[in-house]
């Protein structure tokens, strides 16, 4: 795993969801307090080029502008410019790509300090694939890009060492983990369902449930739609028919639903029809068409493991995250904006990463 792989893939995820694993680490640079036992402590000794410093790891604005140029061209390559004006929960796009940087390239310190902790290193090969890697990318960039990312061939050569390096202890940390994983903890069932809803949706998208009138009587459509399909009648034709929700149909494993329906559909036989499952959207009637997914089990017993990788290197990371000091240089990170300027296309830094670390062409 690539713990901060950004690909062709990746690229279309909200910028929000990408910085959900990363953000803790901020918690070290930000002005809002302590967290636990970690310590913030504001802008002190830094200078004009350095955004933050945890313990004796600095970055520079020239690493910032680098992962944050790639980041925007990536983006941009997928949304348009036009992204930049919009927001995701009252936060501009443009803030939330750059708390994004913040967190990654932060982790990426924090990581190279463990490796240290943990006795980690690169070996000849490793330090090698980091300087080919460098080299290829810095020929990529014109000289009016290295002007104004403010970047050397020796400093994208060092960052991809601390990726490398960041890589290689998070493997290192996660090494051990490989538990068993059963076909009834992995399983996907595939179901169609319909819903009678006991909300609605107001003319400012707010969710408003119904009254208890309105919700007996749909309790009382549920009970007869139940009877229509118990009694024979094309469950199909009566998810077209009756159905509220957005789907008739899903595939999922546990831990993905609603605690009463996955109840109820895990103990449901194919073909079998669920009595009425009450949720907070409304009453469901659940008809199993498949038990089991071999393909889709076999899938989520790799998904299942890497979220308990996860779950192992986050346990570490955090105890150790709790014992750092960081600086956050807020005058210069403030300072900080995305570039207008149509010649700086540089996309490709985290690609050639993948290139030379994990044969991704």
């Amino acid at each position: 795993m690539n713990f901060y792989k950004i690909s062709k893939t990746a690229k279309r995820a909200p910028f929000i969801r990408l910085a959900l694993c990363l953000l803790s680490v901020v918690f070290l640079l930000t002005l809002t307090g302590c967290k636990g036992d970690k310590t913030v402590v504001l802008t002190t000794g830094l200078s004009e080029d350095e955004i933050f410093k945890i313990e004796s790891e600095v970055c520079t604005r020239a690493e910032v502008m680098l992962y944050l140029t790639n980041m925007q061209n990536v983006y941009e390559g997928v949304y348009g410019e036009e992204i930049w004006g919009t927001e995701a929960d009252g936060v501009s796009i443009q803030d939330s790509l750059k708390e994004t940087v913040l967190a990654r390239i932060s982790r990426v310190k924090v990581l190279k300090l463990l490796a240290e902790e943990e006795g980690v290193s690169l070996n000849k090969e490793e330090k090698e694939k980091a300087k080919d890697a460098g080299k290829e990318y810095f020929d990529t960039l014109s000289d009016e890009e290295i002007e104004i990312l403010g970047v050397t061939e020796d400093l994208v050569i060092s960052m991809y060492e601390e990726y490398a390096l960041a890589d290689k202890v998070y493997h290192y940390l996660i090494q051990d983990v490989n538990p068993e994983i059963s076909d009834d903890d992995a399983r996907t069932i595939t179901v169609s369902h319909i819903l009678i809803r006991t909300f609605h949706v107001d003319l400012d998208g707010k969710v408003e449930p119904y009254s208890e009138a309105a919700k007996e009587e749909a309790y009382q459509r549920a009970t007869e739609v139940l009877q229509l399909a118990r009694s024979g009648e094309d469950f199909e034709q009566l998810v077209l028919t009756y159905n509220e929700d957005v789907k008739g149909s899903l595939s999922f494993r546990k831990g993905e639903m609603p605690a009463a329906y996955e109840e109820a559909a895990f103990n449901l036989a194919t073909d079998e029809i669920s009595q009425l499952v009450e949720t907070e959207y409304g009453y469901y009637i659940i008809k199993c068409v498949n038990t089991f997914e071999r393909e889709e089990t076999d899938a989520n017993k790799i998904i299942i493991l890497e979220e308990q990788k996860e779950a192992a290197f986050q346990a570490v990371y955090e105890e150790f995250l709790g014992t750092l000091t960081g600086h956050l240089n807020t005058k210069e990170w403030d300072k900080m904006v995305l570039i207008e300027n149509p010649a700086v296309t540089t996309d490709s830094f985290f690609t050639t990463y993948e290139k030379y670390f994990y044969g991704n062409d």
